[in-house]
């Protein structure tokens, strides 16, 4: 692009600069979320990833944290340019980004009782964060104060959100919160405050035995839904690490990368794959979407926890179990070496019931190890593989009566090439001609 620039000049910079006023359309794979179904992750400041974070499986991030001061002030926003970034990339990506205010910070909330308590300190406070929100061009703020005690602590922080949200809804912009999954602290937050937010991130994690099992954690939305809070307004949280010992859920799958598919492992219990969508099951129906902490505990490819909440997600329903699709010759549709990775060949080989050869219809996708049947050009002969799910036509295949799976985006069908039935044989795109090579079975 700045290449460009130089060459055509004025012209070209005056489009440019029309071009940032318009509004970004959201990724294929984001808009297959359902409508106004929210994938919210956290992004610490500390993590340094922001590059790699994949934003089309998300609608909002968080970036945490800011901290108060007690006169309403706030201390320094950690890593600007990092949060620059994030923004940027967010925008490009059609992602809204929000700062997250507080945090654990070791227990201490002595700073967001002493400025909620005093109307000049509460309006400080505001004002301080809508210069951040300006100066960033951010889509808003989420409140994490935990946590105001029920009583006098609850009426100033009702006071607090009331006058944040006029102040940020007046410019377009979000308020949301984080709240405690459950308990007599949660009376902090006044029902009051669920018509004063666009949506509450429950913590439903750090708690539960097994920690944040499903049980749990739906009984912590049901908990804040029974005093009132809309379905649509609460999101669940899911935990991207384990407790009692705290180990991201990355680090937990590179020891071992059936922990994926477990929920405990050495005494130490998080969510894996199942777990993950089955929550996102259940909040497609009860909830107003799935909450992350946080993104740089993730991991990615086939086992990614963000990855399995937009693939349940967006089809409406959790992937079905996993099938072999038998082609010419007798051989199963196969991913080569097993390997997850964009651009792996997808080819014929000996049915052996591995997870290279698991593959399952979500809409008119056929995936395997968390990824899309992909084809990589629309003329004969462009061969098929592995890829990240976008919901492009290149990925949808329509099953017909013959046997045949026409790829929607060509209008060509999925071939043997040759056609040969040796393992190893490249699938590809050709002319659909209803002939052996071209005829597939779900089994």
């Amino acid at each position: 692009m700045r290449s460009l620039r130089s060459r055509l000049g004025a012209v070209s910079l005056a489009l440019a600069a029309a071009a940032a006023t318009m509004t970004v359309s959201a990724p294929a794979a984001q808009a297959a979320y359902p409508p106004g179904f929210k994938s919210v992750g956290y992004q610490p400041s500390w993590s340094s990833n922001v590059s790699t974070i994949p934003y089309n499986k998300l609608t909002h991030i968080n970036y945490a944290f800011v901290l108060p001061n007690a006169n309403g002030t706030l201390q320094g926003v950690p890593e600007p340019g990092r949060l620059q970034q994030l923004v940027s990339l967010g925008h490009q990506n059609g992602v809204k980004v929000s700062l997250a205010v507080g945090g654990w910070n070791n227990g201490n909330d002595d700073n967001f009782e002493i400025l909620a308590a005093n109307a000049n300190s509460r309006t400080t406070f505001v004002n301080a964060l809508i210069n951040v929100v300006n100066q960033y061009n951010l889509d808003g703020v989420d409140m994490d104060w935990e946590y105001p005690d029920p009583g006098v602590e609850g009426d100033n922080f009702t006071l607090l959100m009331r006058q944040l949200g006029d102040a940020l809804h007046s410019r377009g912009k979000l308020l949301t919160a984080a709240v405690v999954s459950e308990g007599p602290v949660a009376n902090g937050v006044q029902p009051a405050v669920f018509g004063i937010v666009d949506w509450l991130n429950i913590m439903a994690y750090d708690g539960g035995s097994p920690h944040a099992n499903y049980d749990w954690s739906i009984n912590s939305v049901n908990f804040w839904k029974n005093r009132g809070l809309p379905a649509s307004k609460a999101v669940l949280g899911v935990p991207f690490y384990s407790r009692p010992t705290y180990i991201s859920y990355r680090d937990l799958v590179a020891q071992d990368p059936a922990n994926a598919n477990r929920d405990c492992y050495n005494g130490n219990c998080y969510n894996g794959l199942p777990t993950i969508r089955r929550k996102t099951t259940w909040a497609l129906s009860n909830a107003g979407g799935i909450m992350n902490w946080e993104l740089s505990q993730d991991t990615t490819g086939g086992n990614s926890l963000l990855n399995a909440i937009w693939e349940t997600a967006s089809g409406g329903t959790p992937p079905p179990t996993g099938r072999t699709i038998v082609g010419y010759g007798g051989k199963c549709v196969d991913v080569a070496g097993a390997n997850s990775a964009n651009g792996t060949a997808v080819q014929l080989w000996t049915c052996n019931g591995t997870n290279a050869q698991q593959w399952s219809r979500n809409g008119n996708t056929v995936r395997a190890l968390g990824k899309c049947l992909d084809a990589s050009g629309t003329a004969n002969g462009a061969v098929t593989q592995l890829w990240d799910c976008t919901g492009a036509g290149n990925q949808q295949w329509t099953a017909e009566a013959n046997g045949q799976l026409r790829n929607v985006g060509s209008g060509r069908c999925l071939d043997a090439t040759g056609p040969s039935s040796a393992d190893g044989t490249r699938l590809q795109l050709w002319d659909c001609a209803g002939t052996a090579n071209q005829r597939w079975t779900f089994s």
